[in-house]
């Protein structure tokens, strides 16, 4: 069985900066496909960003040039640096792990991947 779990969560003022992070309890170089989903109140889960194994990511162009995704295997941590949040940033943010490989060039749906965090809220005012 195999646990995400998430931090980093919290509220900040438009134009400010989190750090989320998904730490894994099993070596994540062991999944082809690793992403930050989010879900605003009254809307459907989306993607955010994918990484895949060999480092390559894909970004929603909503947070594109403001958001990053990295990980450290080391630590078998997933990150995600935000910057100049916006108050439609607001949502509880998911992170996501699957073994197989995802259609090239795109972020995946829900329910392509096997493995998720329990989430956690990021609240930009």
């Amino acid at each position: 069985h195999v646990q995400l779990v998430e931090s980093g969560g919290g509220s900040v003022q438009a134009g400010g900066s989190l750090r989320l992070s998904c730490t894994f309890s099993r070596d994540i170089y062991t999944f082809y496909c690793l992403g930050w989903f989010r879900q605003a109140p009254g809307k459907e889960r989306e993607a955010v960003v994918r990484i895949d194994s060999d480092g390559s990511t894909k970004y929603a162009d909503s947070v594109k040039d403001r958001f990053t995704i990295s990980k450290d295997n080391d630590k078998n941590t997933l990150y995600l640096q935000m910057n100049m949040l916006k108050p439609e940033d607001t949502a509880i943010y998911y992170c996501a792990a699957t073994h197989y490989r995802l259609a090239f060039g795109l972020l995946g749906t829900p329910g392509e991947y096997q493995y998720w965090g329990q989430g956690t809220q990021v609240t930009v005012s």
